[in-house]
């Protein structure tokens, strides 16, 4: 798309591209036909700027005084990231200059930028995809390492070129199935639609397989919570201690220490986990104790994890039914505390099905070793995803869901009796669901949605 040829001089957008408040450095972002004009009168023929190259200057507003010396890039249309001529400004980091800087420019012409718009603008005249434009805000947001490596990978155009290729295939097997249908008499080779639908099943395994991969898309947005129970005096807090890398949680041999629950980030895991300690489960206990054990079976009911321990040095502890109740084989671990200490006998067949963990809690030695099985697990079990996990939005999974379901009825079609008209049109279904993934589909709603949710100034 040329997007920027056509746009009015009163299109021109500026926006600060960095957070509010005072800091070492800033970013002011303007875009637009004017953005050239406004670096020539703000820093005056003295101090040319030459295109892709960082020029120190002096900002100085329309009365000619000096606003900031600052750092400033200029982009001429179809060589910036959104495709118009663009001007990036980075200024000291006080609010004040931002915001002179700023107001300076909307005296020359602009207006503030909406959320998303330089984004979006982007995506508009073609630069990127809409899949990349999705990626930009979430490799802003990303809160773990993994989040980041799929945030990259989505704005390097994984997902899209899959997507190309499969609109590539389906468009092939439309040009066989519609030669057939617009040419019946010509000499073509003989129908077989055997070929078709098998290629066609095998788009459709490979698109749900993209789809579920959905599942993980709010584990890397706001991270996994793992809840530590078991008996009092088990090393929950200790566990918590080891998981985080510090001292969080007070370790005391007098049981009942914890009452309520405690949250701390796991350290050296790749996703961003939080471990929450929780008070000790028996049956009996004080109003306060119960109260204390009523939040840790909720904790336990709303975790993505599980993490039950015990004292393996010790006959295995009688637990309240509703924390047996919770321990899904595919959610849930046996810490084995004390394994420095001979081992009870009767531990053996304490919750056989689920998979034990053995480690020493007392001076954090198998920490790392602990926090590494603990992410294998999470990998193992699809809790999360593994690092070659490409993760999908929902709007992706949607839209890949509805394209595979369109792909597989096509397959259908051309069974006998062959109904090769329909399998054609459920083809091109297929063609706009995946068009809607990348942004070939306009719809200016769906636009305005997604990218309200980005920052300004970006």
């Amino acid at each position: 798309m040329t997007f920027h040829r056509f746009m009015p001089a009163s299109e021109t957008i500026v926006a600060a591209a960095t957070p509010a408040g005072r800091s070492a450095l800033a970013v002011v972002r303007v875009d637009g036909p004017l953005a050239a004009q406004i670096a020539q009168e703000a820093f005056s023929r003295r101090t040319p700027l030459i295109e892709k190259q960082s020029t120190l200057a002096i900002w100085r507003n329309r009365e000619g005084e000096a606003v900031d010396q600052v750092v400033a890039v200029l982009w001429h249309a179809g060589r910036s990231f959104t495709g118009n001529d663009s001007l990036e400004v980075t200024c000291h980091g006080n609010p004040l200059l931002v915001r002179r800087i700023t107001e300076d420019c909307l005296a020359r012409g602009c207006r503030l930028a909406e959320p998303g718009e330089f984004t979006r603008r982007s995506y508009l005249a073609g630069r990127i995809d809409l899949t990349q434009a999705e990626a930009v805000a979430d490799l802003i947001h990303a809160s773990s390492e993994r989040a980041l490596a799929s945030a990259r990978r989505m704005l390097a155009g994984e997902l899209g070129r899959q997507v190309a290729g499969w609109t590539e295939r389906t468009l092939q097997i439309l040009a066989e199935l519609e030669a057939h249908i617009d040419f019946p008499e010509e000499d073509l080779p003989p129908e077989d639609p055997s070929g078709p639908a098998a290629r066609l099943h095998e788009m459709v395994s490979e698109l749900s397989g993209y789809a579920k991969t959905a599942r993980h898309d709010g584990t890397l947005r706001t991270g996994l919570r793992v809840a530590v129970v078991g008996a009092p005096n088990a090393g929950k807090s200790s566990l918590l201690n080891v998981l985080a890398g510090a001292d969080r949680a007070i370790v005391s041999p007098e049981a009942g220490t914890t009452r309520d629950y405690l949250e701390a980030p796991v350290a050296g895991l790749p996703l961003a986990v939080t471990a929450i300690d929780t008070a000790g489960l028996r049956t009996g206990g004080s109003a306060l104790e119960n109260l204390g054990m009523a939040r840790a079976l909720e904790q336990a009911r709303g975790a993505h994890l599980r993490l039950l321990v015990v004292d393996a040095s010790a006959e295995p502890p009688a637990l309240p039914a509703e924390l047996i109740a919770l321990l899904d084989p595919a959610r849930s671990l046996i810490i084995a505390n004390k394994s420095d200490l001979p081992a009870h006998p009767a531990q053996k067949n304490f919750q056989p099905e689920l998979t034990k963990l053995s480690a020493c809690l007392l001076d954090g030695r198998d920490a790392e070793a602990l926090r590494a099985k603990l992410g294998d697990f999470l990998v193992a079990k699809e809790i999360a995803p593994g690092a070659e996990d490409l993760v999908v939005s929902v709007r992706h999974a949607e839209a890949l869901a509805r394209a595979a379901t369109a792909l597989s009825e096509a397959a259908n079609h051309l069974k006998a009796p062959i109904q090769t008209e329909l399998a054609a049109a459920q083809g091109r279904v297929a063609l706009d669901a995946l068009g809607e993934i990348v942004g070939r589909i306009d719809n200016e709603r769906m636009l305005d949605k997604l990218f309200a949710s980005f920052c300004i100034g970006k």
